[in-house]
């Protein structure tokens, strides 16, 4: 399956923003798996003096947004497990202004960082390996929306990708 194959009623609307930054060569989890070493890469590439700046006051700095990224990894696929086994329950949005201030990520090195999004990465391959082609099709409803195991695992992605965009667009 690849993020082409996604209904427009299995997510937001805005979704299809992250979506269209995906590499549709890919099946879902050959890109997680590209798409963690194309990220840890770009940001090994990225200069040391960078990795706490902030483009503007209030903005969150290159190591506040790794963080932000594993930490909506974790959400979505945990997203994906509930709704994978069949449970219905209507599931809250996140407040990633709120986990931005509580996360650390600036007191951290960034190859603690890397080293974590691998981590929880490899464990969500193996969670979306484990998925039959029944489960990426079943649907829940998180932030309001309805959403399907599938279009989390390309959220994942794509969530990714968009802040590979902003770093080139505001931060290098």
């Amino acid at each position: 399956m690849k993020v082409g194959d996604l209904a427009h009623d299995e997510h937001a609307p805005w979704h299809k923003d992250y979506f269209n930054l995906i590499d549709e060569s890919w099946s879902l989890v050959e890109e997680m798996e590209v798409s963690l070493h194309n990220f840890i890469r770009f940001v090994q590439d990225i200069p040391m003096d960078k990795y706490d700046y902030r483009y503007t006051e209030g903005k969150w700095t290159i190591k506040e947004i790794i963080q932000h990224v594993i930490d909506a990894e974790r959400i979505f696929a945990y997203r994906a497990l509930r709704f994978s086994r069949n449970d219905k329950t209507l599931l809250p949005g996140f407040d990633e202004n709120a986990y931005a201030v509580a996360n650390h990520a600036n007191e951290r090195h960034l190859q603690s960082l890397l080293n974590e999004l691998s981590m929880v990465r490899h464990s969500n391959i193996a969670l979306f390996k484990s998925f039959t082609p029944e489960d990426f099709l079943k649907r829940g409803t998180a932030s309001g929306y309805v959403i399907s195991v599938r279009a989390l695992g390309f959220l994942i992605i794509g969530h990714q990708n968009h802040h590979i965009k902003v770093f080139n667009d505001r931060y290098l």
